[in-house]
């Protein structure tokens, strides 16, 4: 069983940075791929981000590519989201999830029902 915890949201201005963490409290996290989602009422869980546990590979959403950065500290754990020149509609509420297995093609990553456990999700609001 994997139990996640993210932190780091708040509120910030347009143009503005944030830094998510999302610390895994279970021995064998390290073998999981990880991945970040958002939501905003009424809509879809929507992908931002996912990585392998080596690192080797990472995958964006169009909207945030170029802006977002997802790493991990598997000694630590933990798995981040920084998250550069903000915009309002990176609004929600973002949830990290642990997959089933170390490494996800991108077709794999950016689907929710691929991850087994998730967060309880940290909102970020960022106002413009």
């Amino acid at each position: 069983q994997v139990q996640l915890v993210e932190s780091g949201g708040g509120l910030v201005q347009a143009g503005g940075s944030l830094r998510l963490s999302c610390v895994a409290s279970v021995r064998g996290y390290n073998s999981h791929a990880m991945g970040w989602f958002r939501q905003v009422p009424g809509k879809e869980r929507e992908f931002v981000a996912a990585i392998s546990w080596s690192r080797t590979s990472t995958y964006y959403s169009d909207p945030v590519k170029g802006r977002f950065t997802i790493s991990r500290d598997n000694a630590k754990n933990t798995v981040y989201l920084q998250m550069n020149s903000l915009k309002a509609e990176d609004t929600a509420v973002y949830y990290c999830a642990a997959g089933n297995s170390p490494n996800y093609g991108m077709k794999k990553a950016v689907k929710a029902r691929e991850y087994d456990y998730w967060g309880q999700g940290t909102q970020v609001t960022v106002s413009s």
